[in-house]
């Protein structure tokens, strides 16, 4: 069995600091407001060369005083020195040695364990003089940094001397019990009775409970054993809104509390039954559905509601909890213990479920039965096509389907496929990842070709000036036809047939001179009836008499 060591000291000495700094890991909430660290916190530290043992981190101690935390506090403190076999005394160097330090020895010394005391916040060899006044305690005494290192390996290795001079034996277990069992994360709004759930089932006030919200500030490993099998409980702080977290203290504590429901093998949500199920609930419900956490939703305080509302409750709950059909719903009372026997069974038949494998052609089978019971909707003229189906993991349960193209399988659908895999496969309340990818890569879409562009319209070809004047050669070189003259009869055999009717009258000579423009209709007023219009009337002609008369050539006598 490891030897266990517990850190004790007044509030905001570097208790926790010194905690993470011998773990090399950060385990415990650290920050300069004093009285973060609440609830006792274990570690196992590991040396490169040596011994394992195990160290307990506790809250700071206010002796003699009348806030219920702190006495809380106090009583966390005295149940770690109670099983510890050695004390770590944490005191400040640079605020030297106080009457609450010094009362603080006088107690250890009672408890009969050996003591070694820590100086903190000695940052260098040169500084060790600062902490000459904490040997009037008339303990061993060891200078450190936990900030910053200094000092630290040589008290590790002072330790095992410590614990080897006291005859404190620290053998190696066959498994860590921090690694062996089943690991379940509480998780749930402030003072919905997370803590309260966990001292009920362990029988024993083993983490502080109070009815202001928020008293628990760090995640709390609690591992015990019941039925042969090892749990361990993860203790969260409560989650609020992101709108109402005031201080960075708290807004770490959040995160710590989700990361630890994220890690954890099963979780349990929380809700306080005197309420309805809040939007906050919700979300973390989202949250643990999409991190594909195995959760039970566990509704506690129902000790405080009237027996003929418990129906009502239900229903209630099974109305809310419609997206996650597939969870399984607990009504427990952290004070009557009602419910919260078989918790532990339930969260053991989940975790088996992460753990099943089924055949590639038992899944095959039962998605052909599942696609012919209802076909995949037309989308856009098309139907997604199934080619097979394969389990591509565990913890949880992963499936991967293969069609056509996964554009094609909607969420409507998607959900359709789960329920049957849920039905015939055998996983009731275990998380499911299902995804869909396409059999083979998608052709790219072939290159249209550019259409066809009309032919612009030809252009009407420009007429053909015939020249006013022809030369003696192009009249030579009329046809007789052109002419006027008949054509020649055509040489064969026998006389050339006469044409029937009239011959066409000759058509006369072209004589190269453009046609006369056609006379404009006058502006003036018509001509009465019977009164003949002279020929060649309007412009034209009146410019031919004008001309005439002026020149007196040509005219008649």
């Amino acid at each position: 069995m490891l030897a266990t060591i517990a850190i004790i000291g007044r509030p905001n000495v570097g208790k926790s600091t010194l905690f993470n700094r011998l773990l090399r890991r950060n385990k415990a909430l650290t920050h300069d407001m004093p009285g973060v660290t609440r609830d006792r916190l274990h570690g196992v530290v590991r040396p490169q060369e040596g011994r394992p043992f195990v160290l307990v981190d506790t809250g700071g101690l206010v002796p003699e005083s009348n806030v219920d935390i702190e006495r809380a506090i106090e009583e966390q403190a005295a149940e770690a020195l109670a099983e510890a076999q050695a004390v770590l005394f944490v005191v400040d160097a640079r605020e030297g040695l106080t009457p609450v330090d010094a009362q603080v020895a006088r107690d250890l010394r009672q408890s009969g364990r050996p003591v070694l005391l820590v100086a903190n916040k000695v940052d260098g060899g040169e500084q060790e003089s600062v902490a000459a006044e904490f040997h009037a305690l008339g303990l061993e005494m060891a200078c450190v940094s936990a900030e910053h290192g200094h000092g630290v390996p040589a008290l590790v290795e002072r330790l095992e001397r410590f614990l080897d001079e006291h005859g404190i034996a620290s053998a190696e277990p066959e498994a860590d019990p921090e690694a062996r069992g089943l690991r379940i994360a509480m998780l749930g709004r402030p003072n919905a009775g997370k803590s309260s759930i966990i001292n009920a089932i362990l029988g024993e006030r083993r983490l502080i409970v109070s009815d202001e919200a928020g008293t628990t500030r760090d995640s709390v490993d609690v591992t015990f054993e019941r039925g042969g099998r090892t749990y361990t409980f993860v203790d969260t702080a409560g989650v609020r809104r992101r709108t109402r977290i005031e201080d960075a203290l708290e807004r770490f504590s959040v995160l710590r509390s989700l990361k630890s429901s994220a890690k954890a093998q099963v979780a349990v949500l929380v809700v306080d039954g005197m309420q309805a199920m809040s939007h906050q609930d919700k979300r973390l419900i989202e949250f643990l559905d999409r991190e594909k956490t195995p959760f039970i939703v566990a509704v506690n305080k129902t000790d405080l509601l009237p027996k003929d509302t418990m129906r009502a409750l239900r229903e209630h709950y099974a109305k809310e909890l419609a997206m996650v059909g597939h969870v399984p719903v607990v009504y427990t009372s952290a004070v009557t213990r009602a419910g919260l026997g078989g918790l532990l069974p339930l969260a053991e038949k989940i975790w088996a479920e992460c753990s099943l494998r089924a055949g590639t052609g038992e899944l095959n089978r039962i998605m052909q039965e599942a696609i012919l019971r209802h076909q995949p909707p037309l989308i856009k003229r098309r139907r997604a096509k199934f080619y097979y189906l394969t389990q591509a993991g565990t913890m949880p349960p992963t499936f991967v389907f293969f069609v056509n193209d996964p554009e094609l399988v909607k969420e409507s659908y998607q959900r359709y496929l789960e329920k049957q895999l849920r039905k015939f496969v055998g996983l009731g309340m275990a998380p499911m990842a299902v995804y869909f990818r396409a059999s083979h890569e998608k052709k790219a879409a072939p290159a249209t070709k550019p259409r066809r562009q009309a032919p612009e319209p030809r252009r009407a070809p420009k007429p053909r000036q015939k020249s006013t004047k022809l030369g003696p050669a192009s009249k030579a070189a009329e046809t007789p036809a052109e002419q006027g003259a008949p054509a020649p009869a055509p040489k064969g055999r026998g006389k050339a047939e006469a044409p029937k009717g009239k011959p066409d009258a000759p058509r006369p000579a072209k004589s190269g001179k453009p046609d006369a423009p056609r006379p404009a209709k006058p502006r003036g007023r018509t001509p009465a009836k019977g009164i003949a219009r002279k020929p060649g009337g309007g412009k034209s002609g009146a410019r031919k008499a004008t001309a005439g008369k002026g020149s007196g050539k040509g005219g008649r006598g």
